[in-house]
């Protein structure tokens, strides 16, 4: 089922930009991509897919993690990054990387209502041009010895400090 028919890459909606928005990286996985999508449309996030994803995009694909939640989130979707990068800056957006280099904890990194929080794909986070064009990159700090997160609870946490500190949880 094309991405249309389901809810997805709908017309960019009167409230983006007003608050914190997420990005996923060319995504490996469906059900991740799925889980985040919920997380968004919940706390009425906007979610940007950069693509190529390495899974056919559909909501068959997103069901199991998503639910029926994935179809209600505002969706966009970009051919690469050279795409996205372009609407994010014509959109004011300060794109900010959650990655294990990140040089600031999250905990100590000020939000704002224009930043939009980039993860990479579970499986290569993303290449060094990408990295490098990020205006922050920030850490979830945790034990030693650990490499990562998986991405969408990684995305749960950073998306639950950002809209601590904007105040852009709803009600």
């Amino acid at each position: 089922m094309p991405a249309a028919a389901i809810g997805l890459d709908s017309p960019v909606p009167s409230g983006y930009g007003e608050h914190v928005e997420i990005a996923l990286f060319q995504p490996d996985i469906a059900g991740n991509v799925g889980t985040t999508l919920r997380t968004a449309a919940c706390l009425g996030v906007p979610a940007h897919i950069i693509e190529p994803c390495g899974f056919p995009f559909s909501m068959a694909a997103l069901r199991r993690a998503g639910m029926d939640y994935a179809a209600r989130a505002d969706v966009r979707r970009h051919a690469d990054w050279a795409a996205f990068s372009h609407w994010a800056a014509g959109a004011g957006k300060r794109v900010v990387l959650l990655t294990t280099a990140g040089a600031t904890p999250l905990a100590a990194f000020p939000f704002t209502p224009a930043d939009l929080l980039l993860l990479g794909a579970e499986s290569s986070g993303v290449p060094a041009h990408v990295h490098a064009a990020a205006a922050a990159r920030i850490a979830i700090p945790m034990q030693p010895g650990f490499r990562s997160l998986n991405v969408a609870v990684a995305t749960g946490i950073a998306l639950g400090e950002a809209l601590r500190q904007t105040k852009g949880f709803p009600g």
